[in-house]
């Protein structure tokens, strides 16, 4: 059930070296799965999808009226889970409805005009994904991924090019996401008991960015994966899905789950950088994207890391000054951190083991 790919995602073309999954959808015909998009070693779900992980749910507005059991759930979930949904969030289904209609018709655009924003060499920013070798197994799905902030780090034939609407509209939903992501990460900082003259500087004007994703109908979804099993490289990432197709699964106890969400409500996860700063109290959450037959599946996540100047690691406030243990992690830079990450394929939480020190215990409170 397969048929081999075109020669112009990876010759000398005007995309070459970057993958372009519309060349073979870019009609109803397709009736088999390309080659290099056959993923035949994958765990399955715990379920056949019928049956579905139920995820804490996290109040905003009771987390800003400071109710103490709410704020206690956070701390657990974080925790146990490393992701919730989060209601009451604040953001206008106007707003939301607006960027629906903006992602959609920025997809719809024709292959050649999307490519203006490709992925250029050397770099992992723009639209679409970085081809390292003719043999490589490929996600299912378009992605448009670019960094945010600090402004002056946007690259200029990136976010300032997208389409005038699509871009004003990105921009005032990226502020309200901001206003979340400080408010949580304060939240956060405190059930930890940090030093916030500590935590606050490392996020404050930070590395945010932005992956909206197109995963389109496959007519062998079993034989593919939307988005390879990672965990993210960020503090805390925010997750919206556009479209309310469901497709996220997530890894807990070593098994595999589907799990729904309210379509009101953002996905939350914690990211490899908070698990680091906890020392491994926060648990960052291995998860990836499946596709269906049917359906298309928009998502726009954001990610929220301290700045690039910055140094991680545990934080000190964290250590018993009467009886001290070894930290579970080891420091490093965030530019490092950032290279490394993007530096390679995703596979599970393997980013994160590389930087676990040896022989020291996990931290758990």
């Amino acid at each position: 059930m397969a048929v081999s790919k075109p020669a112009s995602c990876f010759g000398t073309s005007h995309h070459s070296m970057v993958s372009c999954i519309e060349e073979y959808i870019t009609n109803d015909s397709l009736i088999k799965v390309p080659e290099n998009y056959i993923i035949l070693d994958q765990e399955p779900p715990i379920s056949d999808g019928t049956v579905f992980a139920t995820i804490p749910t996290i109040d905003m507005k009771q987390l800003v009226l400071i109710n103490q059991e709410e704020l206690k759930k956070l701390h657990s979930t974080c925790k146990e889970w490393g992701i919730f949904q989060l209601v009451n969030h604040g953001v206008h289904s106007s707003l939301l409805n607006k960027l629906k209609q903006e992602i959609e018709e920025f997809f719809k655009l024709p292959l050649e005009e999307k490519m203006r924003y490709k992925v250029r060499p050397g770099d992992f920013e723009g639209y679409g994904t970085v081809v390292k070798s003719l043999d490589q197994k490929l996600d299912w799905g378009n992605r448009f991924y670019v960094n945010t902030n600090p402004i002056n780090t946007r690259k200029p034939y990136l976010f300032p090019e997208l389409p005038t609407s699509l871009r004003n509209t990105l921009e005032t939903y990226l502020l309200e996401l901001q206003r979340i992501a400080r408010t949580l990460l304060g939240f956060i900082g405190k059930l930890l008991k940090m030093n916030m003259e500590e935590m606050e500087p490392l996020f404050e004007d930070g590395m945010q960015s932005v992956r909206i994703t197109h995963y389109p109908p496959c007519p062998k979804p079993e034989l593919v994966i939307g988005l390879r099993p990672h965990s993210d490289g960020s503090g805390i990432t925010i997750l919206h899905q556009v479209n309310g197709v469901q497709g996220l699964q997530i890894k807990k106890d070593g098994v595999w789950f589907p799990v729904n969400f309210d379509n009101d409500a953002f996905v939350v996860n914690v990211g490899d950088i908070l698990e680091i700063l906890s020392d491994g109290i926060y648990k960052s959450i291995e998860h990836r994207a499946t596709v269906n037959s049917e359906k298309e599946r928009i998502s726009i996540a954001m990610f929220f890391m301290p700045k690039l100047e910055a140094e991680i690691g545990p934080m000190t406030a964290l250590r018993d000054p009467i009886k001290p243990s070894s930290p579970s992690f080891m420091k490093i830079g965030m530019k490092k951190f950032v290279e490394d990450f993007f530096a390679h394929n995703l596979d599970g939480k393997s980013h994160l083991e590389q930087m676990r020190i040896r022989n020291s215990k996990e931290n758990t409170a």
